[in-house]
C-alpha cells in the first residue's frame, strides 16, 4: 500500500495553479501511527507518544498560525466504515479546514511557527489525504 504525507511536487504545482483568491475547503483524511515517529533529537522524540497525540501537539502548535490566517474546521468525524472504496483503506479521522482563500494556505504553511509545528504532524501520520474544493452551496439534494 502506498501511503501519503506530504505533497508531491506534481500535485504541488497543481494546487498552486489553481486560482488563489476565492475560498477552498480542505478535506483532511487522517490515520494515524501506534507510536509516533520523531526525527532523533527532535524534543518529543522517546516520550512514547502515540501518532494520535503528536497530532494533538500539532494542532496545539499550528493552531495560532491557521487561525491567524484565517482558516477554521468547517466539519469534523471519526471514521466508522468504508461504505463505497476498498474495505481495507481506514481513516482514524477526518475534518475539513476552510481557508480564504489558497494564498492564506501558503502563508500558513511558509511561517517558521507552523514549519516547526508540522514535524509533529509528519512523526504522527501513517497516512493521509488532503484534497482541495472549491465550497459550494448545501441543500437537500445530492445534485
Amino acid at each position: 500500500m502506498t501511503t501519503y504525507i506530504d505533497p508531491s511536487r506534481e500535485t504541488f504545482e497543481a494546487f498552486k495553479a489553481l486560482p488563489r483568491d476565492t475560498p477552498i475547503h480542505m478535506l483532511n483524511l487522517l490515520l494515524y501511527r501506534e507510536e509516533a515517529d520523531y526525527p532523533a533529537g527532535h524534543e518529543h522524540a522517546g516520550k512514547g507518544w502515540s501518532g494520535r497525540r503528536a497530532y494533538e501537539e500539532y494542532g496545539r502548535t499550528s493552531g495560532p498560525i491557521f487561525a491567524r490566517v484565517g482558516g477554521s474546521i468547517v466539519w469534523r468525524g471519526t471514521f466508522e466504515t468504508m461504505v463505497t472504496g476498498p474495505a481495507d483503506r481506514v481513516w482514524h479521522d477526518g475534518f475539513v479546514a476552510q481557508y480564504p482563500n489558497a494564498d492564506a494556505f501558503f502563508e500558513m504553511i511558509k511561517d517558521p511557527e507552523y514549519q516547526r509545528a508540522v514535524v509533529n504532524r509528519t512523526a504522527a501520520l501513517v497516512d493521509s489525504r488532503l484534497v482541495r474544493f472549491a465550497p459550494g452551496e448545501g441543500g437537500s439534494t445530492f445534485g
